[in-house]
């Protein structure tokens, strides 16, 4: 039997959401696989910065200290492997800490120029509709036309308010303006 006229089999293309997913599994998976992981509380990564920027000479020094001096050693301190042992963690895992971030910023810009395109290109047809439901041939498009402009929404600049007209000269205030009270005016009666 020849194969001469078998269909191809192409598998079925993954939506943009599914693949997403997955991505975002994938790096959510990643926290597994990070010795020491935490997760920050509310204002705790402002409290650990002065501090968790201390070279790392300085760290291994008091490392180095801690062993060589038994009245260093406090109890409920790290010792000097663990104190050494996070140290070399902080060192080793902060390059990816800066190649996620790098990605993290890839794809935001990744995104946006995505979102620009398509923005570019509906925007494009927005003003080829409006030019073409003017014609009587295609006026057909000005339902279209009319549903893109609603969706679209106002973008443009914002309009400077106008200042409320001042009153003319030897008008009396309006009704939402009390009365200016002067010193040669009588004081309102308390009511009762």
């Amino acid at each position: 039997m020849s194969n001469a006229n078998a269909v191809p089999v192409t598998p079925t293309p993954v939506s943009y959401m599914d693949a997403a997913a997955a991505l975002i599994d994938v790096v959510r998976g990643l926290k597994d696989q990070i010795p020491n992981f935490v997760i920050p509380s509310k204002g705790e990564s402002q409290r650990l910065g002065r501090v968790a920027s201390i070279p790392l000479a300085f760290v291994n020094l008091a490392a180095l200290a801690i062993r060589n001096n038994a009245e260093l050693t406090r109890g409920g301190n790290t010792d000097q492997p663990q104190m050494l042992d996070l140290a070399s963690f902080a060192e080793a895992f902060a390059p990816l800490a800066d190649e996620l971030e790098a990605m993290a910023f890839f794809v935001r810009h990744t995104v946006r120029a995505a979102s620009n395109k398509a923005g570019s290109e509906a925007l494009t047809t927005y003003a080829l509709a409006q030019r073409l439901a003017k014609r009587p041939e295609t006026a057909s498009l000005a339902p279209h036309v009319e549903d893109m402009r609603l969706a679209l929404g106002s973008r443009g600049r914002k309009a400077k308010s106008k200042p409320a007209p001042a009153p003319a000269p030897g008008t009396s205030p309006s009704p939402t303006q009390s009365s200016p009270v002067t010193p040669s005016s009588p004081a309102p009666l308390p009511k009762q």
